[in-house]
């Protein structure tokens, strides 16, 4: 990271409390927007502590952690959890996936399948020049991330899942299992009558949308979201990743050959233990499983310092 990242500009305060801009400003670090294939997307960055040496790295050759959101959340999720990576000695980039920044929106649904978000965080890592970087991904990021995985693994050093399964042991629950199956009823309702779950989830201030965070995430960062989400054309968005879902060929992504974490959250309303625990047999790379007792889906907000705490170790031994 540097001058030399191409940015393309600034992000500036949206007037939520959790945008690119406030993060930044918090972690000591900056906001960005970077253009790429006519896309600009948002987020925030902030450089290890050179001070810290737990990495054993020069300021030049420190490693470099992007961290990747799910739905429905922005990059400001991974606040704390890069506040302690760069304490740690790490560098740290987060960015907004397509639909969630402004000047990433594009119409079609086909726009927002798996292939395009894998292209956008490669091309993005092209912007920024570089090299193997290890890779951090919650929710829509992890199934970005398991897909990366496969498909460049030479480019990773590491990737960490946060939350998410595999999408073939997942897959293979909700064909299994009917907690597992019951558990997507919120997927296949979108892809149903995408309009109205917009409508049901920001109507009366975001009140259903605010109950979806279980109370794991503070009040003033659920305000934040919902904010952002209410804003035209964001929600909207962020449902076409759901109706554009289903054509990948998941055969693809067996065989992971990245060293790889998982940390999962015994009550998952998302994926099941089941999905969990199948997880490590389609990675043929050191696995490690980490396991959140009591912890909910919505881990980056919810336990950043066992979720950094993990990732710290990883990259260490990696």
């Amino acid at each position: 990271m540097g001058d030399e990242d191409h940015t393309e500009g600034a992000s500036t305060p949206s007037g939520h409390p959790y945008d690119n801009a406030s993060v930044a400003q918090r972690l000591g670090g900056e906001a960005f927007s970077v253009e790429r294939d006519g896309l600009v997307f948002d987020g925030f960055r902030v450089a290890g502590r050179t001070t810290a040496s737990a990495m054993g790295a020069s300021e030049e050759d420190r490693p470099v952690a992007v961290l990747v959101h799910g739905w429905p959340q922005f990059a400001a999720c991974w606040e704390e959890t890069a506040r302690a990576l760069a304490d740690a000695g790490i560098d740290v980039i987060a960015y907004d996936q397509r639909g969630y920044s402004p000047g990433a929106r594009p119409d079609d649904v086909a726009d927002y399948d798996v292939a395009k978000l894998v292209s956008d965080l490669r091309g993005l890592v092209e912007e920024w020049g570089l090299g193997r970087f290890h890779l951090v991904g919650h929710d829509w990021g992890g199934i970005v991330g398991w897909s990366y995985a496969a498909m460049h693994p030479d480019e990773l050093q590491t990737f960490t899942s946060v939350s998410t399964a595999h999408p073939i042991a997942h897959g293979q629950r909700i064909a299994e299992d009917p907690d597992q199956y019951e558990r997507m009823h919120y997927l296949r309702r979108i892809r149903q009558d995408p309009a109205g779950v917009e409508e049901r989830l920001l109507a009366d201030d975001g009140a259903r949308l605010a109950a979806m965070y279980e109370g794991a995430i503070d009040d003033d960062r659920v305000r934040s979201y919902v904010g952002r989400f209410s804003e035209p054309g964001t929600m909207e968005a962020a449902l076409k990743y759901y109706r554009a879902l289903g054509g990948e060929d998941s055969s693809a992504l067996t065989g992971i050959t990245v060293p790889t974490l998982y940390v999962w959250g015994s009550e998952d309303l998302a994926f099941s233990r089941g999905a969990a625990e199948l997880t490590g047999d389609h990675v043929d790379a050191d696995y490690r499983f980490v396991e959140i007792p009591g912890a909910t889906h919505w881990l980056p907000e919810e336990e950043p310092r066992v979720v950094s705490g993990a990732v710290i170790d990883w990259i260490r031994e990696h």
